[in-house]
């Protein structure tokens, strides 16, 4: 089974995406770590639930990985057109504890199994080949924590609670074949539109707010 584990806000640069979380949330989202081995850093806040916000961009100071970076962050003239045209909350995390077999029936969807960081691996990300999204980011990253999840107690909590995650897809029907298939624990719900389009409605102690 898989369970939602953080959901993503892919930004061009980090103030850009901190900003945009400050304007929507009246919250702003802590640094949280540089991903050395990816090239990449975040801003990270509590969602409850052992579920958090990740606000993630490529690290201009970074080391460029030996393979292509997670969230389709090489592609950044992609992720600009995608931020312009307000599809900034662009995907989620769901973590199990059997990626492998996600990986083995599904390779052209999630990609390959990466053991992460790569000299002293403490967690597997499933990354596409050209590290991508999956399905443009309707289907979710996979992440296997090898028996050891995200520790709450690193990421701060802000107040802020997810009340509902809602996808927009042209064909919603062959994604929630997918999510059924997939085994997912309490999936985002789905609607139609004209592109891959994420909404989360979150509590926070100004009130109820809705993330995109």
């Amino acid at each position: 089974m898989l369970k939602l584990d953080h959901i993503t806000v892919i930004a061009p640069t980090l103030i850009e995406g901190v900003s945009h979380v400050q304007n929507c949330l009246d919250l702003e989202a802590p640094f949280g770590t540089r991903h050395d081995y990816m090239g990449t850093h975040n801003h990270r806040l509590q969602l409850g639930n052992n579920v958090y916000l990740e606000i993630v961009a490529l690290d201009p100071d970074g080391t460029k990985p030996s393979r292509p970076r997670w969230f389709g962050l090489d592609n950044q003239e992609k992720v600009r057109s995608d931020w312009n045209e307000g599809r900034r909350l662009r995907g989620w995390v769901a973590s199990t504890g059997a990626i492998d077999s996600v990986v083995s029936t599904r390779r052209a969807i999630f990609g390959d199994k990466v053991p992460l960081p790569a000299a002293n691996p403490t967690f597997d990300f499933a990354i596409p080949e050209d590290g991508s999204l999956s399905l443009d980011g309707a289907a979710p990253s996979i992440i296997d924590h090898r028996g050891e999840p995200t520790s709450m107690a690193s990421i701060p909590d802000l107040g802020a609670r997810l009340r509902s995650l809602t996808l927009e897809h042209p064909n919603p029907a062959a994604i929630e074949t997918l999510y059924r298939e997939l085994s997912i624990d309490h999936p985002p719900a789905i609607a139609p539109g004209p592109n891959v389009c994420y909404r989360a409605q979150i509590e926070t102690p100004t009130g109820l707010k809705e993330l995109t």
